[in-house]
Formats: C-alpha cells, sequence, structure tokens
C-alpha cells in the first residue's frame, strides 16, 4: 500500500473510492466544495438530507459519482466530535468500504483541522486495518481487490509518519495472517522458520528443538507440547542495536492448536482455537515492525510454540512439572496451558535482566466474559508501566483496561503436593492466572495483556472482520519508539 499527499481540489481528484469525513453539523459546509456547478450541482445537499445524513460518528452514506467528479465513486463518512477515536474509525470504515467495493486507489479528505502527525498515522494504519482480508484460501473469482494506493487530500505531507504508519501495518498484517492460518500451516516448527526470516543487521534468532527444551529445564514447554506429533519450539528474537538506550522483553504464548489436551474442549469451543498462538503472533508481528523502525532500545521477543493435544503421551492431571526457574505446579487442568509454556518463557525473559517484560497470551476465557471483545485485561503492579501502556494503547486505537493484581486470592493456587496447582477456580480465573504468572517473574516491571477477547473476532466489530485483530501490535511499536528516544 503507497501512501501519497495531494492539495488538489476534491472534484478533480481521481480514485476509484472517494471518502469525506464529515464531522456532526458540518455537513453543509463539507459537502459544498463537491456540489457547485459543473459538479453535483446541489444534489449532494439534497442527498444528505434525504437519507438523514448528520455526520454521526461512525455513520456513512455512499453514492456513485455519475460523473460529476473524476472519483468514480463518494462516501461521505462521519467523524463526530472529530476526537481521534472517530477519525480512527472514520479512516477504518474508508479502508473496509473500499475493499467491499473492491477499489484499488482510494483518496481521503478530513473536514476541518489537519490530523496532527500522531493522529496521521494512526489513521493510515486503520485505513490498512479496514481494508485487511483473509481470503487466500477463496476461489479467484470470490476475492476482493486490495488497496494499492492512498492519496491524503488536504494533509501536509508527512514521510516519518508514512514510514512508521508502513512498518506497524506490515507488523500488524503479519501477526493477522499468523492467526488467520490453519494449523495445518502455522505449527511450532513452521513459526519458528518464520521467526527465523526476521534475522538480519542487530537481530538474531535462535531455536530450541524438543530436546533442548527438555535438557533446559523448560516443563511447562515440553509436559504441553508432549502429547503432539508436532514437536515443540522454544524461540528467541533478539534486536540488540549498538548503544541501546535501553532493553525491553516481550514474551508470547504460542498454542498453535489447542484441543484442551486430555481436558478436551467441546467442538464449538475448540473451533477457533488456532487462534490461540496470537500471542506469539503479536510478538513476531512487533519485532517485524522494529527491524523496519530501528529504534534504538534493545528487545527480546521470546515465545514458546506448542501444540496441545490428547494422546497416549499427553500430560496427565496430577502431574507435576518442573519449570525454568525451578518452581514446580500440579496439574489441575490440561486446558489451562497457556500459563504453563509462560512459566518457562518469562522466567527465562527475567534472565536477561530487561528494565520492563510485557507478556501477551489468549489466555483465559474470564477475560473475555469480564471485557467483551474489544478489551485486553492489563495486570501489572508498575503504575508507571500500566500508565505507558494505556497511553501508547490510545494512541493506537487499541482497547485496554487494569485489572486488579491482588495477592487476596493467590491461595486459591495452593497446591498439597507442588509449589502450586495451575488453576485457581472459576471465580476470578483470569485474575488467578496472572497471579500463576507472577511467580515466574523477578523483573520488577512487568505487565501480563490477557487479549483473548479481541485477538480474533468471531464476527464483525467496527472496522474489524472476523478472525484475528492483530490487537496491541501497534500500541507496543509505540511503547518500544518510545523508550528509543
Amino acid at each position: 500500500m503507497i501512501f501519497s499527499f495531494s492539495a488538489a481540489d476534491l472534484s478533480t481528484v481521481s480514485a476509484d473510492l472517494l471518502v469525506l469525513a464529515v464531522p456532526a453539523g458540518a455537513v453543509a459546509a463539507a459537502v459544498a466544495p463537491l456540489d457547485g456547478p459543473g459538479s453535483f450541482s446541489g444534489t449532494l445537499a439534497t442527498l444528505t438530507r434525504d437519507e438523514e445524513f448528520t455526520g454521526k460518528a461512525g455513520s456513512s452514506l455512499p453514492t456513485p459519482s455519475l460523473g460529476h467528479i473524476r472519483a468514480r465513486r463518494l462516501l461521505l463518512v462521519g467523524t463526530g466530535g472529530g476526537s481521534p477515536a472517530d477519525l480512527r474509525h472514520a479512516a477504518g470504515i474508508a479502508g473496509f468500504q473500499a475493499r467491499v467495493r473492491g477499489a484499488k486507489t482510494l483518496a481521503i479528505a478530513f473536514h476541518g483541522a489537519t490530523p496532527n502527525p500522531g493522529v496521521l498515522r494512526t489513521i493510515m494504519e486503520s485505513v490498512a486495518e479496514g481494508n485487511y482480508r483473509f481470503d487466500r484460501y477463496k476461489s479467484e473469482g470470490s476475492r476482493k481487490a486490495p488497496l494499492e494506493s492512498v492519496t491524503l487530500v488536504g494533509v501536509t505531507e508527512n514521510q516519518a509518519a508514512v514510514d512508521q504508519a508502513l512498518a506497524s501495518i506490515a507488523g500488524q498484517n503479519l501477526c493477522r495472517d499468523l492467526v488467520n492460518e490453519p494449523a495445518a500451516e502455522i505449527y511450532p516448527a513452521s513459526l519458528a522458520r518464520i521467526c527465523q526470516e526476521l534475522a538480519g543487521e542487530n537481530i538474531t534468532v535462535d531455536v530450541w528443538d524438543e530436546d533442548k527444551i527438555r535438557e533446559k529445564g523448560m516443563g511447562g514447554i515440553a509436559g504441553v507440547g508432549q502429547g503432539s506429533t508436532r514437536g515443540a519450539r522454544f524461540i528467541h528474537i533478539s534486536y540488540n542495536p549498538p548503544e541501546a538506550k535501553g532493553h525491553l522483553a516481550l514474551v508470547g504464548k504460542g498454542v498453535t492448536f489447542d484441543s484442551g489436551g486430555l481436558s478436551l474442549k467441546s467442538n464449538d469451543n475448540m473451533l477457533t482455537m488456532k487462534c490461540d498462538m496470537a500471542g506469539a503472533a503479536s510478538v513476531v508481528g512487533v519485532m517485524k515492525a522494529v527491524k523496519a523502525l530501528r529504534p534504538n532500545v534493545r528487545v527480546d521477543g521470546i515465545i514458546g510454540a506448542v501444540e496441545n493435544m490428547p494422546a497416549g503421551n499427553a500430560y496427565k492431571l496430577g502431574d507435576v512439572l518442573r519449570f525454568y526457574n525451578g518452581k514446580r505446579a500440579e496439574i489441575h487442568n490440561t486446558d489451562a496451558e497457556g500459563r504453563l509454556v509462560l512459566a518457562d518463557c518469562l522466567a527465562y525473559a527475567s534472565e536477561l535482566k530487561p528494565q520492563a517484560i510485557v507478556d501477551l497470551a489468549t489466555l483465559t476465557g474470564a477475560a473475555v466474559i469480564a471485557l467483551g471483545d474489544w478489551y485486553t485485561a492489563l495486570y501489572t503492579r508498575s503504575d508507571d508501566l500500566s500508565a505507558a501502556l494505556v497511553g501508547h494503547a490510545a494512541e493506537a486505537g487499541d482497547g485496554v483496561w487494569r485489572m486488579p493484581l491482588v495477592d487476596l486470592y493467590r491461595d486459591k493456587l495452593k497446591s498439597e503436593v507442588a509449589d502450586l496447582k495451575n488453576v485457581g477456580g472459576r471465580a476470578g480465573g483470569s485474575i488467578t492466572a496472572a497471579l500463576f504468572l507472577s511467580e515466574f517473574v523477578t523483573c520488577d516491571k512487568w505487565a501480563h495483556l490477557d487479549i483473548a477477547g479481541p485477538a480474533f473476532l468471531e464476527s464483525p466489530l467496527l472496522h474489524y472482520t472476523p478472525g484475528g485483530t492483530g490487537t496491541m501490535v501497534r500500541s507496543l511499536i509505540r511503547w518500544i519508539e518510545a523508550a528509543g528516544r
């Protein structure tokens, strides 16, 4: 996707689809440049009145141009009060409608104030979000063409914002592709190979097979993965520029398919479990963007990749697994496997002594019940880290809600035979999962992001189609960029 800028008169802009972003209460003024003699000649104002289009945020009104302007089609999109969130959503609708209509060229104009550089970046990212489709398994005739170019009309050119947006778009799209691919295509070894393709200047990729995983004492990854014919992988992607200003670590849950193991899921609950590696996919997407942006901060991306399958050699209820830091957990549910994989990864990440660790995982159904499909559950004891992540998520357009990480519920994880057990009961299930993870972290600044709700949508939401969303990828990229300044 190519982004460009133009100061041309709207009626002369050539595009498959021209989008005019219209604030609430300013419809007449917004359409006036297109509604004079020689263009729509007043019919556009009549159309908005007849269709009761008021510029409400998220509303839209399409119309063919009928030769009145050079663009083939016109789409009015409401931006409400013109907040950054409203502008992002309008841009997402533009991208979505462009894909629906098979538009290859898109032009967008914003009536009123010119977006600042930060908002401009998110506008470009949101166009790509709305335009995204995972359709590689559809027959040729049933696919809609993606956008090739986007022209921002009446917006001051900003190449830095374009470069940042393109890096974020590439990272988020990679994440979404990985999540949407079937488990027959994305499994531990194939995910590791994709990660190895990121190796290059200042980036190394280290991959351990199941034998080395056991040798290193990662009993969580080994235990969860042992029931599958596809061996587990531990993946460490390291970006380490000279004279880095800081050191951050990302940890991703990479359960490439989750049957539940011997605690077998139902068919309906298992149907979308190719998405259970969305945390790992987010880490890969962020690291792809890091490679392009080259921030002046060390970043370690750490992934435990497994399939959780039932078999004669699968790990069992009552088993005790020993983790990388020496702690042991008794298994009370083999479908609470993600925390076992993350435990080894977090203990390893802590050994690297970063200034902060953030992990991402589709960890609990409890987080979905609590916060629905939009909000990521954030657990941390660091107010500074919480403020940073929430702030960057607000800039990027991701939903994040801080949850309590309280020792009050720690006793729910007590085991009679081991240091702890891997579940704490239904009540507060997302909190006790975070408390379990905290047992394996020694870094003072650590945050756990339970992305079980927003990582994968089963129905459309805002400008997202069903499937992987790439949630938190753009937010974490911004967090890393800020640390390198």
